[in-house]
């Protein structure tokens, strides 16, 4: 049914995964234009409770797929280049929106695009050697897709500024001090630890959790569109520019430099 994601359900728990480990789960418009068709399918499962999103491989996700033409290209109609660049957006406020509770299972780093979906989600659970980050202001594109009211939600105003303009690497420990995730596992049970969350959440009557989940939420996104609805418009704008094009050129520098070393680490392993 789906070229980038697999959809398993049993006994009340529903698992999507994301399935590009060639490309580090990247999302490509694709894969985002599969996963707001999903949002829409597990919404509709009576039988579900709980869903859970994770990556396959070692990672969640290295987020937008930078060699993804279609995004960058600039030559498409106006009209096409605004649909494609409102993805993202789409994408995060279709999951935000499941009725269901939802919960990241991270393993290995959810990068930019991968953690603004993480963040749209309910919970978050983290290994405990894994890191999140988000580049996107290093590559010269202002953070969007929703993600700024999110994150100011769960971190507070200054460490959302921390998080988007210094584009640093946290670490699974600090990114659970910090409000940022939820829950900690050790390596390669992030997966294991969500789904006894979820088995939690089963025990419970649904309609009360259901109820609560959009009260909680209704109240949290209050303005948020107002302060995200021409994001679209943000990343069209600052990826076409001088800077922008010259990040993501020295972006792919430093990635085919580091690609031999990491070869010969491998070789040597």
């Amino acid at each position: 049914m789906y070229r980038t994601l697999n959809v398993a359900a049993n006994n009340g728990i529903a698992v999507v995964t994301l399935d590009r480990p060639e490309a580090r789960n990247a999302m490509s418009a694709a894969l985002m234009r599969e996963m707001i068709a999903c949002a829409g399918r597990v919404a509709a499962m009576r039988d579900v409770d709980v869903v859970i999103l994770r990556g396959s491989g070692r990672c969640f996700s290295a987020g937008a797929d930078l060699k993804d033409a279609s995004r960058w290209a600039g030559v498409l109609p106006l009209d096409q280049q605004r649909e494609i660049a409102a993805l993202g957006y789409r994408m995060a406020r279709a999951w935000e929106e499941i009725p269901q509770i939802t919960i990241a299972a991270i393993e290995g780093y959810a990068i930019g695009g991968g953690l603004a979906l993480v963040a749209a989600l309910d919970w978050r659970v983290i290994a405990d050697d894994a890191f999140v980050s988000l580049p996107e202001i290093a590559l010269g594109i202002p953070l969007t897709w929703g993600t700024l009211p999110r994150l100011v939600n769960l971190v507070g105003p200054a460490r959302a500024k921390r998080l988007s303009i210094l584009c640093e690497r946290i670490p699974a420990i600090e990114a659970k001090a910090m409000g940022l995730a939820d829950y900690l596992a050790p390596r390669g049970k992030a997966l294991s630890t969500a789904r006894t969350l979820a088995k939690q959440v089963l025990a419970l009557p649904r309609n009360s959790v259901r109820m609560t989940k959009e009260s909680v939420n209704a109240y949290a996104s209050i303005g948020a569109h107002a302060a995200s609805q021409m994001a679209h418009d943000q990343v069209q704008l600052a990826s076409a520019s001088t800077e922008a094009k010259a990040a993501r050129a020295a972006f792919a520098a430093r990635k085919k430099a580091a690609s031999p070393a990491r070869s010969r680490a491998r070789g040597r392993r």
